[in-house]
């Protein structure tokens, strides 16, 4: 795996901890509540950049933790 590849993984291991933007409150953030918004936009972004759809992350990190879709 290459160095680039395993920043990758990393970065998708600790977007799949990050809170959901939703999530994101200034209740439950307090005054510090954008600047973790802005922290979960960056990562996206990178995500993103490097053609990974942010997501699925979680799942592709915790397969067996993600429910199956059945059509």
């Amino acid at each position: 795996m290459s160095s680039k590849d395993e920043t990758l993984q990393a970065l998708k291991i600790a977007f799949s901890y990050m809170p959901k933007a939703i999530e994101v409150t200034k209740y439950e953030y307090g005054d510090n509540y954008q600047h973790v918004l802005d922290h979960i936009t960056t990562v996206r972004e990178v995500l993103l950049d490097n053609d990974i759809d942010p997501d699925g992350v979680y799942g592709e990190v915790n397969p067996d933790d993600s429910p199956n879709s059945c059509y």
